[in-house]
């Protein structure tokens, strides 16, 4: 059976949503639970494995962080954005990779950030030298024991995030500075002073939405102008129509994935 595409019709738009909630639901199947215990303190993740995984192989590893509406406890929610792209049977196929979706606690942040939220955009402020939230200094741990592991490649580590992940994402790169190959930021923010310790080690691709209206773009254009400043070469990419959720153009990107996966140390 054969239904024309027109969004406009309310049942071909009921039928694109179960199909779209089946295939993500799909997708999550593709991701394991799992928990990293450190201490008196817990990480809850999903990984995912790459098809026909062999240990006697090497893979790179990709590392997700989502933004600040994906927080909890249920190890699920973490994977509403960005998981489909790795899972997708193509890119298993083309880029076999570990994937990593860590989950910060509600009451938690990715990035060491002070966020003032009775203004739009939000304001926020990144102090250099506070220790790091809970949850990435978990982040942090997590990712040092994979790469013990004998079948993951250390030259091709790489990190990722939206929001509060881009936030963190950044945050990472300053704190763990020769550990990540390459990195991409989605409507994130940061301290551009801190760009100078990775600048030159790690290839970066910035995101943003020019007409974003909770993180402003301003944002990423002043850490590009940092790492620039620094001695970086890094992509910048500012979605003239977009708002928030630049998420959407980015991980349509047809080059993001080939960029990415061509890096290592």
């Amino acid at each position: 059976m054969y239904f024309k595409r027109n969004y406009k019709n309310p049942f071909y738009v009921i039928l694109l949503f179960f199909f779209v909630n089946a295939s993500f639901a799909q997708d999550q199947k593709l991701y394991e639970r799992k928990q990293f215990v450190s201490g008196s303190d817990t990480l809850n993740y999903r990984i995912m494995l790459p098809k026909k995984f062999d240990d006697t192989k090497q893979y790179p590893v990709v590392l997700f962080l989502h933004g600040a509406g994906e927080r909890g406890s249920d190890n699920n929610i973490q994977l509403v954005h960005g998981s489909s792209l790795f899972a997708h049977r193509k890119t298993r196929k083309k880029f076999p990779a570990i994937v990593i979706f860590p989950q910060c606690p509600k009451n938690d942040f990715w990035a060491n950030a002070s966020v003032d939220r009775s203004t739009k955009p939000i304001s926020l402020n990144f102090p250099l030298d506070n220790e790091p939230k809970t949850s990435l200094k978990l982040v942090m741990e997590l990712m040092e024991s994979y790469m013990n592991k004998a079948y993951v490649k250390k030259d091709q580590i790489y990190v990722g995030g939206l929001s509060m992940g881009g936030m963190g994402t950044f945050e990472l790169l300053y704190r763990k500075p020769d550990v990540f190959a390459a990195a991409f930021t989605i409507c994130g923010a940061g301290n551009p002073k801190a760009t100078e310790t990775y600048a030159k080690k790690t290839e970066l691709w910035v995101f943003h939405g020019a007409k974003d209206d909770i993180v402003n773009p301003q944002s990423s254009i002043d850490m590009v102008s940092g790492i620039l400043q620094a001695g970086g070469t890094p992509n910048f990419t500012l979605y003239a129509n977009d708002n928030h959720n630049s998420w959407d153009s980015t991980f349509a990107e047809p080059e993001l994935l080939p960029w990415l996966f061509s890096k290592s140390k």
